[in-house]
């Protein structure tokens, strides 16, 4: 059996960059599913820029718009080493997953039609490459695009800011999350699902919308945990004066999956 390599807090050291801003835009597909990831990055100390990558296929890497050659980095089965990164600059790169063939359940996978995501503790090295560490916090936007067919609800972190038609009976939906998060809170579900909605008012007045997604057939099941879900949120205003920060909190919980 393989040994996992120990983790020391000795050896911690600071990511010596900073990830701005982070774009990703899915094309999903059974087998052969493309993610283009967009980062803003910024030079914090000296160092190397590695990324974490499991299991993807690298199809093109960018660099303030310029492809690079198979010189100007360093792959791994593990991760991608950018050599001689700028101070400042934005990369742009492409690989391709076959979530059908993910049976980890690790990052995207697909089961029973739909896809899902679980990027916990270090699942999200398996969608693309990216410093798959909890120190790395940035602001995600996310553009889903599927079948309609096949996935009708395409969900992931934030607010839903765009929805749209494309051709050969497609659709896309972008997400946007402002607040900066590590990568093992990034979450994806695209699906047929059913959706039991409800409202809540925050201590402010203001009015979110509440959803819990679930398989067809058991939204019937899903009563409680919305009653548990307002009691929640009021318990954090009245104990903390914690208001919830989105528009909308979307629950899914399906037998392959349970996100936030």
């Amino acid at each position: 059996m393989a040994t996992e390599t120990p983790i020391r807090l000795v050896d911690y050291a600071p990511y010596p960059f900073s990830v701005v801003a982070v774009t990703l835009h899915f094309v999903l597909h059974p087998t052969a599913t493309i993610v283009t990831s967009k980062l803003t990055i910024k030079r914090t100390a000296p160092g190397a820029l590695v990324l974490d990558g499991e299991q993807l296929k690298l199809l093109r890497i960018l660099m303030d718009g310029v492809a690079l050659k198979e010189q100007d980095y360093r792959l791994t089965d593990t991760t991608l080493m950018i050599k001689s990164a700028p101070d400042e600059f934005a990369l742009e790169i492409t690989t391709e997953i076959n979530p059908s063939a993910n049976t980890a359940l690790s990052g995207l996978y697909q089961s029973s039609g739909n896809w899902c995501t679980q990027c916990e503790a270090e699942g999200f090295r398996r969608i693309t490459f990216y410093p798959d560490r909890p120190d790395v916090m940035s602001i995600f936007m996310v553009q889903v695009e599927a079948e309609k067919s096949a996935a009708p609800i395409l969900v992931s972190n934030g607010n839903c800011v765009e929805t749209g038609e494309l051709e050969n009976g497609r659709h896309y939906a972008v997400w946007y999350d402002p607040w900066p998060k590590p990568a093992y809170l990034f979450a994806l579900i695209a699906g047929d699902l059913a959706l039991s909605a409800d409202e809540f008012t925050t201590m402010s007045g203001k009015q979110l919308t509440l959803g819990i997604y679930t398989e067809h057939g058991k939204q019937n099941l899903t009563s409680y945990a919305m009653d548990a879900l307002k009691r929640s949120m009021r318990w954090d205003e009245e104990k903390y004066g914690c208001e919830y920060d989105l528009d909308v909190f979307n629950i899914v919980a399906v037998s392959e999956s349970a996100k936030t």
